[in-house]
């Protein structure tokens, strides 16, 4: 019995995801815990002019791998919902991407163990 093709596409689909999580995560709370009390005491809204447009595009990218994983996977909606609200909130982006890749690996994993043949299990 062979793995199926959706669980191979997968792989990569879900290192896009993990790197995206990690970027958009890092660039939200450079934004929120840098650039907002900068922005506030410091009178100087230049870490917050940089940084939150490129949180932006970031994040729009981040959509589209958290999309990508989802379609592949097959998540439901509400998967999906989070994995998509987590690059809005501050450390939730590390909190949803540990969760969902241990989740991948655990079913990825069930799949090559039932793949395997018989004698060398």
């Amino acid at each position: 019995m062979s793995v199926p093709k959706r669980f191979r596409s997968m792989d990569g689909a879900l290192k896009r995801y993990r790197f995206m999580a990690y970027t958009v995560g890092t660039g939200l709370l450079i934004l929120v815990f840098v650039g907002i009390p900068i922005q506030i005491w410091g009178h100087s809204k230049t870490v917050v002019a940089i940084v939150g447009p490129i949180h932006g595009y970031l994040y729009l990218i981040y959509l589209v791998a958290a999309l990508d994983l989802a379609r592949r996977a097959r998540f439901g909606i509400g998967r999906l919902l989070v994995m998509i609200s987590a690059g809005l909130v501050p450390f939730v982006a590390f909190i949803i991407e540990r969760k969902i890749e241990k989740s991948m690996h655990a079913e990825l994993g069930a799949v090559d163990e039932s793949a395997e043949p018989a004698e060398h299990r």
